[in-house]
């Protein structure tokens, strides 16, 4: 057999074609790697920074920002205890404990009642999901912080209010439990609604 053409220049050269041809794919998907690398770093940076300079402009108290829902969308908390589900915009690590916080708009006086309610509901939930006391939640209107405390009267009202909830919910229809037509013209539900104060477009 002739092993001539083993060592004939044309085999040769296409060896060392194929060899460096493969090592500029290699090289090719270390650069590409590192610029991906570098893009999820510079974006993590971005979000952060976003999220100090939000902090800062809405008057959210000082803290470490352990979640947030307003620049890039959370994963829900959910309480299997309670049955009850959310996302805060924040939750604050204060003093070695978690405070969840909410940002609002509208017209005073402040706080709202109903903002209240949401605001315990993602304390009772935040409590159940870590398993740590929560003493308190914060809302923001304005830039003007508002802490709420979870104490056992508002633990007792959530309670109180999760159970009325509940019932309506096994009801064929609930009746309207407010007279103004702007909480209609705002509600997501209203072209559901058949006991709605304005006309529905």
């Amino acid at each position: 057999m002739d092993y001539s053409k083993w060592s004939s220049p044309s085999f040769s050269c296409s060896i060392s074609l194929f060899h460096r041809g493969d090592s500029i794919s290699n090289f090719l998907v270390i650069i590409i790697l590192i610029f991906c690398a570098v893009l999820l770093f510079l974006t993590a940076v971005w979000i952060q920074q976003s999220v100090k300079r939000k902090k800062k402009s809405s008057g959210i108290p000082q803290g470490t920002i352990l979640y947030s829902d307003l620049n890039v969308p959370a994963t829900p908390l959910f309480s299997r205890r309670h049955r009850l589900t959310g996302k805060p915009d924040y939750i604050l690590s204060k003093q070695n404990q978690c405070i969840p916080v909410e940002v609002k708009s509208g017209k005073g006086p402040y706080p709202h009642q109903n903002h209240i309610l949401q605001l315990a509901a993602y304390c009772q939930i935040l409590e159940d999901t870590s398993g740590e006391f929560v003493p308190e939640g914060i809302l923001v209107y304005n830039n003007v912080p508002y802490t709420i405390p979870f104490d056992p009267k508002l633990r007792f009202e959530l309670e109180s209010v999760m159970k009325t909830m509940r019932a309506s919910l096994r009801k064929s229809s609930v009746p309207r439990n407010h007279d103004e037509p702007g909480r209609c013209h705002r509600c997501s539900m209203r072209r559901y609604c058949t006991d709605i104060l304005i006309e529905n477009p």
